[in-house]
């Protein structure tokens, strides 16, 4: 069993196991004419469920040909320019081999002496992203494994910000169309079920400043502390983003912090034409990013920043065994200092490659023309009397929903658009997502992929439109 361990006796077989893997990826890529098959849980669990792991193959190419029949074959493809449901992004070659040179060498950057260079190149990028953002020249950050956990951070940093050992007092303010995340992180970190206080948004779905102000002066009446201001660049759902500066100027006024959760509007930053879309991000306390939506890298690749290092410190335990305290006189640099995670994958390695191949104003061309595709998309479902379209796209998302001319009845219309979300997946033709926008349902195209065309969300258009009219068709049959 030894001569399958990666070491300098096994380099061969690595090379040739790799490239096997490769080439059957590459193969299934270039053969792959849709985004999904089709497949149902109930047809696909009974064959992983007849694989007995305790026999194993003991051969490359037989597990290979095995997960074709279990996982390729069937897989999601976010490649493919039909893909447009969730905020995940076809990825750019430089990172995947960024991906399998960090697998193989499997560094770990907790520590200096399990990383070494790769805490200078992921502290690097660090700095990079935040000058980007304009946080100044005390800011600092650190990667982690997405934005869920980047905004527990963030907020984590601004609770001990306060300095109140009086939890129940505390307040974070954060729009009704935020990320969920939020409700997730108070929770998490011991705040009162009334903690989060949530601030209505505009017609263009951004978090309106004057019921913010109203709700930090009820906040500052009541003797509570206004721990954080949540602003959001690019909601999950809508793509929208809050009026940044606004925020920034009330969070100044009352002692806030602020925290910008720029996990999707992060493409931004790398923009060509619409970095000023997110003016005011420069003011914030903490950012998360995800380079995993809009930069174009695989899963996982994500970061939180802050404007001021010294607040990182409140994440920082020192263990005798890792990271004990004289190695800071010492100027070691350990990562875990600032972070939530131990062990942890150098995931910064990604962006490194991509930045040195690409460069980021490649990056931001490929963001900026997704952008350009949802304004088109915009304009075809505005002159579309099948379709009520919700808001016009700050980012690259469009929210719709096809309404019938002869069905008036709102819920029978939320089942025909459920129904075509659910068909069109089971087809395997096209993948989009779906919400609620005031209590009814609404379907979804996230658009992140610069391969899609108007030519394909004319058609999946046509496909949804379809399978709605098939559903009230046979709907009325059934009433009959």
């Amino acid at each position: 069993m030894r001569s399958h361990l990666l070491n300098d006796t096994t380099t061969e077989h690595y090379r040739r196991s790799v490239t096997e893997g490769v080439e059957r990826v590459a193969a299934k890529l270039a053969a792959t004419d849709r985004p999904f098959t089709g497949v149902t849980a109930d047809d696909l669990a009974p064959r992983i469920d007849a694989i007995d792991l305790d026999r194993p193959l003991g051969d490359t190419t037989a597990v290979l040909d095995e997960l074709e029949d279990v996982y390729l074959r069937d897989a999601v493809y976010f490649h493919h320019p039909r893909y447009l449901a969730h905020l995940n992004c076809p990825v750019v070659i430089p990172a995947v081999l960024g991906e399998a040179v960090l697998s193989a060498v499997n560094s770990s950057l907790d520590t200096w002496d399990q990383s070494a260079g790769g805490t200078l190149i992921e502290r690097k990028l660090v700095d990079w992203t935040a000058a980007r953002i304009g946080l100044g020249p005390a800011a600092d950050g650190v990667f982690t494994s997405g934005g869920t956990q980047s905004n527990l951070q963030a907020l984590l940093l601004a609770r001990e910000e306060t300095k109140t050992q009086d939890l129940g007092r505390l307040r974070v303010f954060a729009s009704e169309v935020s990320h969920f995340s939020v409700q997730k992180s108070a929770k998490l970190l011991g705040l009162g079920p009334d903690a989060v206080v949530v601030i209505p948004v505009d017609h263009d779905k951004r978090m309106q400043t004057v019921a913010l102000a109203h709700e930090l002066e009820r906040c500052a009446e009541a003797g509570l502390i206004p721990m954080a201001v949540v602003a959001t660049a690019g909601t999950t759902d809508f793509g929208s983003i809050d009026p940044l500066p606004e925020i920034a100027g009330l969070c100044e006024q009352y002692g806030a912090w602020m925290h910008v959760d720029a996990a999707y509007g992060c493409g931004l930053l790398a923009s060509l034409k619409y970095r000023h879309r997110i003016d005011g991000i420069e003011r914030a306390d903490s950012v998360t990013v995800d380079y995993h939506k809009s930069f174009f890298q695989p899963v996982s690749s994500s970061a939180v920043l802050v404007r001021d290092a010294a607040t990182l410190r409140h994440a920082t335990y020192h263990a005798e065994y890792l990271n004990p305290r004289r190695m800071v006189t010492e100027r070691i640099p350990n990562q875990v200092d600032k972070s939530l995670q131990t062990t942890r994958r150098f995931d910064a390695l990604k962006l490194w490659m991509t930045l040195r191949v690409m460069g980021a104003d490649g990056i931001g061309a490929l963001f900026d023309e997704v952008c350009d595709l949802a304004a088109e998309g915009w304009k075809l479902l505005a002159a579309d009397p099948r379709f009520d379209v919700v808001v016009e796209p700050s980012l690259s998302t469009l929210v719709f929903r096809y309404v019938p001319a002869a069905v008036t009845d709102p819920a029978e219309i939320d089942r025909a658009n459920l129904y075509a979300r659910k068909a069109l997946f089971a087809s395997g033709d096209a993948a989009v997502a779906g919400t609620k926008v005031s209590g009814r349902h609404y379907l979804k195209f996230t658009l992140l992929n610069p391969e899609t065309t108007t030519a394909d969300i004319t058609a999946v258009l046509d496909l949804i439109a379809g399978h709605a009219e098939q559903y009230l068709g046979e709907s009325l049959d059934r009433a009959c």
